[in-house]
């Protein structure tokens, strides 16, 4: 299982950590600052899921017209941590 951490921008969470497995599926989604419940949910919604999958359902998701949200930044770090796995 590799780790990733990714620094999230426009979003009131200021860090987001997660694991893969060699399947590509997420674990250990844990957000840093944010809004903990609503956070928390989501790592629990995402855990032992397809990273892809996830990334593509949460991609575009805006929170209060800044264009971007937590869940859309984790999408955004799943991307990245896939393109690094393909690299």
């Amino acid at each position: 299982m590799q780790s990733y951490t990714f620094q999230p921008r426009r979003v009131c969470s200021k860090r987001i950590d997660f694991a893969l497995d060699e399947a590509g599926r997420l674990h250990d989604v844990e957000f840093t600052g944010g809004c903990p419940g609503n956070l928390q949910a989501i790592g629990k919604l995402v855990e032992g899921k397809d990273a892809a999958e996830i990334a593509d359902i949460l991609r575009g998701n805006d929170c209060g017209g800044r264009g971007t949200s937590c869940a859309d930044q984790l999408a955004e770090a799943i991307d990245a941590a896939l393109a690094k796995r393909s690299a």
